[in-house]
């Protein structure tokens, strides 16, 4: 998984880069086939807003947060990707049973 993160009006430090790191890498444990992340991190007054875009085997998934903290936004984040990928992975899944 290639993930890209990038801030608009805030600089990505090395501890937010890591959280962010964390908080998205879990999304692998319920779905292998995704590609590509991309997380936008930003600053407007007082608003801390994160978007990302997941792109996945045969979909695109975006979700996005806002939050007075910019660690409670991503955390918001990463639960509604979550459960996204696990709705794309049921939708996906073959559900018909096998005759022995």
């Amino acid at each position: 998984m290639q993930l890209n993160i990038s801030g608009h009006h805030l600089e990505i430090t090395d501890p937010i880069r890591a959280y962010v790191v964390n908080k998205i890498g879990r999304l692998e444990r319920h779905y292998d086939h995704i590609t590509n992340v991309r997380v936008v991190l930003s600053v407007d007054k007082l608003v801390q807003r994160a978007e990302a875009t997941v792109h996945a085997h045969g979909t695109e998934l975006f979700a996005s947060a806002d939050d007075a903290d910019l660690y409670a936004a991503i955390d918001a984040l990463s639960s509604k990707l979550d459960r996204q990928v696990l709705k794309h992975k049921e939708k996906t899944a073959d559900h018909r049973t096998r005759a022995v």
